[in-house]
């Protein structure tokens, strides 16, 4: 062996290391405050407030696509959803009707709302049309549901001056859950819901009547991949929050509700998907004393957004 190769195998520092060594050992100074840490939730959220600051730009996108038109049939469906305002450009009327109290109310309430067309139709027809269903003579045709896209939710907030605050939804099917948790981000100034574009309930006319006529004014968004939605939403700075039944944290103790936020609720046994629970930034629940194992969508969305709204007053 020779001489050079026995001294490379001494321990310590060596020739030519520029005392890297011992620099590695010092100190690093006093951590930066989370607004100045690459990559965390406080600097995202300073981030995307400074380019709001600067105005939105011009090339956003709008639109989130159309659901298809939908038929409501039966004379108390017609009348409550008539009732309920949700949105109708036809009103079919079997010929030689035997009318009833329900059916010259859904005739008044068509004429009172204006921009509804009667249309008087044969049986076998209204027969046809609703593939063999028991109408009792009275359809209601709903126009499709023109659905936001994600980014506009961000936007709409941004006009407004205000921080977002979104849900979205994982999973859940049920239109009536939907519905609910379009009603409750409305009661407590938040700016939309979103929903993916398969396998979750969309804007049905059950969805539009438990919403109690709030869809009118509360957007929904749909995203083709829900994922990727929410991690464009971290990109504008929006803090992510998933509700889990084992989460590591109690929404009272959760500071992010009171700045930038969406809000992913899952479905009612099953939870958060994988891939969005590994998404969240946070994952909180809710306190139960009762012992209930889970809460309905529109209950825990209710119960998180009414707590990031009295942080935000």
């Amino acid at each position: 062996m020779s001489k050079d190769r026995r001294a490379s195998s001494k321990k310590g520092a060596q020739v030519g290391s520029g005392g890297q060594r011992r620099r590695g050992l010092e100190g690093k100074g006093p951590t930066p405050p989370a607004e100045m840490r690459k990559g965390h939730a406080k600097q995202r959220a300073a981030n995307a407030k400074a380019r709001r600051a600067q105005g939105r730009p011009a090339t956003a996108r709008r639109g989130g696509g159309r659901s298809t038109s939908e038929l409501v049939v039966g004379r108390n469906p017609v009348v409550e959803a008539l009732r309920e305002g949700v949105p109708a450009k036809m009103l079919y009327v079997q010929q030689f009707i035997d009318s009833d109290e329900r059916v010259r109310e859904a005739l008044q309430l068509a004429a009172e709302r204006g921009g509804i067309n009667l249309m008087e139709a044969p049986r076998p027809e209204l027969d046809r049309m609703t593939n063999g269903l028991n109408h009792q003579g009275l359809v209601l045709q709903v126009p499709p549901y023109e659905y936001a896209h994600p980014e506009d939710l961000v936007a709409d907030a941004a006009d407004a001056g205000e921080d977002p605050l979104v849900v979205a939804l994982d999973g859940v099917t049920d239109p009536r859950n939907l519905g609910a948790v379009v009603r409750s981000v409305s009661a407590f100034g938040g700016h939309g819901v979103v929903v993916p574009e398969r396998r979750a309930a969309g804007m049905t006319a059950g969805a539009w009547k438990t919403s109690a006529g709030t869809a009118a004014r509360t957007p929904v968004a749909r995203a083709t991949n829900l994922t990727r939605a929410l991690e464009q939403y971290k990109k504008s700075g929006l803090v992510v929050v998933g509700l889990a039944a084992d989460g590591e944290h109690e929404i009272g103790e959760l500071e992010a509700l009171s700045g930038p936020v969406v809000i992913v609720v899952g479905s009612e046994g099953k939870g958060l998907s994988r891939l969005v629970g590994e998404t969240c930034d946070f994952r909180v629940r809710i306190p139960m004393p009762g012992g209930a194992e889970s809460l309905n969508a529109g209950v825990a969305a209710g119960i998180v957004l009414y707590e990031a709204a009295r942080r935000r007053d």
